[in-house]
């Protein structure tokens, strides 16, 4: 042995022995804000009741089973109960002491002889749990926690003789982003105890939020032992934004991160909390509830175990309880009472024991302990107590251990070392009288199917500052119908502006990603929220811009039609002639036609309508065109073609002609500017030109007119277009001719056409 020896707590002999850790005292340390550097201990003094209450718990089920005459009759179970003290140091020398056996004090000499423990419960924390289990493990010695949540030993590989009575915290960890995702919260801050406990619920916390589409501003942690870290932490929460904070730490880390934040008056957070402090009443001080007041969070079932109250109150210290019973010299060693002057203030207190929430752990772990032992014993009418069981064979029963305690609920082990998670939704409130209340407002059961696993009584909940409106935590406000989200360019995913949908798109939710699109007949509606379905606007015959454009377009088809006549009746002129008449009646006709297709532009829009208005201009438009720029050739080859030596008309006979109507139409510009030089008598080229520059005058300031004319008047500049430039070709490429025919026909000679005879130009 190294060092002081290291004395049971409580115990008791017996046939068989259960060992057992907890921190029946804590260390005490001054507030961490003293210290500049790390916080130095000064006494294991102070009594934590409630772990002094499990061991309590341990003793009265091992007397329960050493009464009974069906489980294990006619074997005693004898205990070791070990003080901790909260500390990793002070629980491994336990542990030791546990494995090591008795230590019998012989003068000034110690003797040491190697135990034989079946199993141990303990310890209360995960970070010691895991040391513990790692030291027993090469031993075989099942380690049984009732309140070691941590995920990490249910990991079979690492922790194969480790079992527990309570769940995981796998269970916990995705309940609080349940929890936070049920409220409505996306934007919320993380801290946790940086150990075990801490940052392996954390890291299940944070990938279960991150599925459910919760953002984390923030996620940080720290020790108790670290003030400088505490110090950062504090720093952190105040620079943020978010409004919930998911606490995972242990009743310790939460006492100092409550004072720091009482000392700089930081308020107004939800807390949400672990079954760890959610329920410690140590962090119950005259200036925590307006820190804590409204937390939420999870915390252990109460389960009455009967009789237990009585026991505390009673038969514990006249039975079990050391410093209070002596058989004169029959025990192994001297008890001095002084040690035990501070629980002994317990004696008749009993207020707390209905509060307990793990202390029906503790119960059935002995119990799981003595049905394990029970069927290694052989006992069906009689235990073959000559059998040497050894701490393996304990772990191996333990696996398939499942029996009924007194309390009704059915206890097993599963394949992790857990058991089904089943917590109760806890609300820190204050009653009339300003004392702080830990009151239920809801319920967690993993064993239901998923849409029954959550109940929250939201209307008894009281929120933080003592507010009845629940507070809000998000990084950006909620998009309207009518728009979508666009994300914020590098943050998180909860930070976004709200875009409004385009024309003819709508979101009829809030929250959209994206916009939908209208069907063909529908239209979005002013708020973008809502498909519509479009309003037929249109150009009526009735109203007076259609008559007026009604008007003209009958009165240009007539026109075109009697010009045509005109030049039917005089097609043996030279005028006529001269001009290609062949090509003068399809541009008349073509000319006529582009006049009535404007009519196709009024009136109630058909499908046929539509589809004929567009089509039927484009096409005697085109014909127009080439009808101009077939004329134009034979113009320019007419003239050519009387140089000496030029067969260039034999090129250009009536086959290409109506050839040239269908191919050359987008050059008629470039054959317009190349019939400048041609003789100033013939006017035909001039005309062209004329007509080409109004038909381009015309249709560029189409563009812009038509782009901002609003409904129904964008068709009437359609129409105007198109009766402009019809107007155009026909007044500059005909009534020339026209005028000669009926009001000069001196000048309809085939000399005045060559130019033989002087006279003013038309």
């Amino acid at each position: 042995m190294i060092g002081d020896p290291k004395y049971p707590l409580l115990s008791k002999d017996g046939d068989m022995i259960i060992g057992a850790l907890f921190p029946i005292r804590s260390i005490e340390t001054l507030p961490s804000f003293v210290f500049t550097k790390k916080p130095q201990p000064l006494s294991c003094s102070s009594v934590n009741l409630r772990d002094f209450r499990r061991a309590q718990t341990m003793i009265f089920a091992i007397e329960e089973i050493n009464r009974s005459e069906s489980l294990l009759p006619n074997v005693s179970i004898g205990y070791r109960i070990y003080d901790t003290c909260g500390s990793r140091l002070s629980s491994m020398s336990a542990t030791m002491a546990l494995m090591n056996g008795h230590n019998v004090a012989a003068g000034d000499t110690y003797i040491c002889k190697q135990s034989l423990i079946h199993a141990i419960i303990g310890e209360t924390e995960s970070s010691t749990t895991v040391i513990l289990s790692r030291t027993t493990g090469p031993f075989k010695i099942p380690v049984i926690s009732h309140s070691a949540t941590c995920e990490c030993l249910s990991n079979r590989k690492d922790y194969p003789f480790f079992f527990r009575t309570i769940a995981s915290d796998y269970h916990q960890s995705r309940a609080l982003a349940y929890i936070v995702k049920l409220l409505g919260w996306s934007w919320v801050g993380t801290v946790n105890t940086d150990n075990d406990y801490g940052n392996n619920g954390m890291a299940i916390f944070l990938n279960t939020a991150q599925e459910e589409g919760i953002c984390v501003e923030y996620s940080v942690k720290f020790y108790r032992t670290e003030p400088d870290k505490l110090q950062k932490v504090v720093e952190t929460i105040k620079k943020s934004t978010a409004k919930v904070i998911v606490a995972f730490l242990t009743s310790y880390e939460m006492y100092n991160l409550l004072e720091h934040l009482s000392i700089q008056n930081i308020t107004g957070l939800q807390m949400i909390g672990v079954e760890a402090w959610i329920t410690a009443k140590r962090l119950i001080t005259p200036n925590s509830f307006h820190v804590l007041g409204g937390s939420l969070g999870f915390a252990v079932r109460k389960i009455d175990i009967e009789g237990f109250e009585d026991y505390v109150t009673k038969v514990f210290w006249e039975t079990a309880f050391p410093c209070l019973h002596t058989e004169g010299n029959s025990s192994q060693y001297a008890v001095n009472c002084n040690i035990y002057r501070d629980l002994l203030v317990l004696k008749n207190f009993s207020d707390d024991v209905p509060e307990q929430r793990y202390a029906s752990n503790v119960y059935n772990a002995v119990y799981a302990v003595a049905h394990s032992l029970h069927s290694l014993l052989k006992c069906k009418e009689g235990c073959e107590k000559d059998l040497l069981i050894q701490p393996q064979q304990v772990a191996e029963a333990l696996k398939k251990v499942n029996f009924t305690v007194k309390m009704g609920d059915s206890v097993w082990f599963d394949s992790t070392g857990g058991v089904i998670a089943q917590y109760e939704v806890i609300n820190w409130q204050q009653d009339s009288d300003g004392s702080v209340q830990f009151k239920p407002v809801g319920y967690y059961d993993a064993s239901l199917p998923p849409d029954q696993r959550f109940l929250l009584n939201a209307e008894n909940i009281i929120w933080v500052g003592g507010q009845l409106e629940k507070p809000r935590s998000v990084c950006s406000e909620s998009c309207p119908p009518g728009t979508r989200k666009a994300t914020q360019k590098g943050r998180p995913v909860c930070c976004y502006d709200c875009i409004p949908c385009a024309e003819g798109e709508i979101s009829n939710e809030r929250d959209s990603n994206d916009c939908k699109q209208c069907p063909a007949e529908y239209w979005s509606n002013a708020e973008k929220n809502k498909c519509v379905l479009k309003a037929v606007e249109f150009l009526s015959f009735t109203e007076v811009m259609g008559i007026v454009l009604v008007f003209f377009s009958l009165f240009g088809a007539g026109l075109t039609t009697l010009m045509a006549i005109l030049f039917y009746s005089k097609k043996d002129t030279p005028i006529v002639k001269a001009n290609n008449s062949e090509l003068s009646f399809l541009l008349l006709f073509s000319l006529s036609l582009c006049f009535l297709c404007s009519l196709t532009f009024i009136g109630r829009p058909t499908e046929w309508s539509c589809m004929l208005r567009h089509t039927a201009f484009g096409i005697t438009f085109v014909l127009c065109i080439s009808c101009v720029l077939g004329k134009t050739i034979v113009v320019l080859m007419a003239f050519k073609a009387t140089l000496p030596g030029s067969n260039v008309m034999k090129w250009f006979g009536p086959a290409q002609q109506r050839l040239s109507v269908l191919a050359f139409t987008l050059i008629q510009v470039l054959i317009s500017f190349l019939a400048r030089t041609l003789p100033d008598n013939f006017n035909e080229a001039k005309f062209i030109t004329f007509s080409m520059l109004i038909f381009c005058a015309v249709w560029i300031t189409f563009i812009p007119a038509y782009v901002s004319s609003p409904g129904k008047v964008t068709v009437a500049v359609e129409i105007f277009t198109i009766l402009a430039s019809s107007f155009g070709l026909l007044f500059c490429i005909f009534s020339p001719k026209c005028y000669i025919m009926l009001f000069k026909p001196e000048q309809n000679t085939k000399q005045h056409m060559m130019g033989k005879v002087p006279s003013k130009s038309y």
